[in-house]
């Protein structure tokens, strides 16, 4: 137990003396009598993660229920198919969610002196991996609302920068919440310098592009690069005749994103067996790597990588 340096003047300064712990100091059974400088120390761990990571993709859209966690799932694992090391961080506080597609959502983590370890997915052939973090990982139990104000958002976007133990990664692709509130924030102060960028996510209808169109400007004015949009429910294919229905009236939104600059990176019909696959906690890429949906996240990552190498 470290003991508290007093001065002449009897005020208590902070301990000099580094911490070797890996986790935010909220985690620490010595929280309560630790004289370290905590806030520094959790600062410098965020800085630390962050450093090891090459590249960091924000998905996300304004609109919720336009597929943002079927996109970053299937996004990461298409990148880790690739041989890329990569982690999927969920940022999705009320509907924490990303560990579903990988068939993990009721594991636990658990906390090391070198911080909390990330859920590993391992695909059956043992050739796709990748590192899983998320709040749904922590709680008591997979009903369990999180009825949380913003200072505690602030600080488990705080976790899971810093206190998870991602170690290096080549991707850290984030499950981002819908809207432009507090936990984008957070993130996009904490990647101030970082190689990030965002991917926006929508489906066909005018409201959600619409929607898509104040994601954007909010990352216009955060300076928060962005790769593209991808639209997905864009359509349905007949199993019939092979042929699309367009299910929703095409809406001139989308002109605006092309001319805001923004490419369209894929188009992903709406498809029951990238529905199944979902629930059944096996990723389309993996479960079945030559349907028209894999294809589809596997050309997405393709274009992903088609990105300057950090500096």
């Amino acid at each position: 137990m470290p003991v508290p340096i007093v001065t002449l003047s009897g005020q208590i300064e902070t301990d000099p003396s580094p911490c070797a712990r890996g986790h935010a100091c909220s985690f620490c059974p010595e929280e309560d009598s630790c004289q370290r400088d905590k806030p520094g120390h959790d600062r410098d761990l965020v800085a630390e993660r962050l450093a090891a990571m090459d590249r960091i993709l924000l998905v996300l859209g304004n609109k919720g229920g336009v597929g943002k966690s079927t996109v970053a799932a299937n996004l990461a694992a298409a990148l880790a198919q690739k041989g890329h090391r990569v982690g999927l961080a969920d940022a999705d506080i009320h509907g924490p969610n990303a560990g579903v597609f990988f068939g993990c959502q009721g594991e636990r983590v658990r906390v090391g002196s070198g911080g909390i370890r990330p859920t590993r997915y391992q695909s059956p052939d043992g050739a796709t991996g990748l590192a899983l973090g998320s709040l749904a990982m922590l709680l008591p139990e997979l009903d369990s609302p999180v009825v949380w104000r913003d200072a505690y958002k602030f600080e488990f976007i705080h976790h899971l920068a810093g206190s998870f133990d991602w170690g290096p990664l080549d991707y850290w692709v984030v499950d981002m919440p819908p809207g432009t509130g507090n936990e984008l924030i957070t993130l996009c102060d904490l990647l101030e310098g970082r190689q990030a960028a965002a991917l926006l996510v929508t489906t066909p209808q005018a409201i959600a592009l619409h929607d898509s169109l104040k994601a954007a400007r909010f990352c216009r004015e955060r300076g928060l690069p962005i790769l593209g949009w991808v639209e997905n429910m864009a359509g349905v294919v007949c199993p019939h005749c092979g042929g699309e229905i367009q299910l929703f009236p095409t809406s001139e939104l989308s002109e605006r994103l092309t001319a805001a600059g923004l490419a369209t990176l894929a188009r992903l019909p709406l498809s029951p067996r990238l529905a199944f696959r979902s629930d059944a906690g096996a990723p389309v890429v993996v479960a079945d790597p030559g349907s028209q949906e894999a294809e589809s996240f596997t050309d997405l990552a393709s274009r992903c990588t088609d990105w300057p190498a950090p500096s």
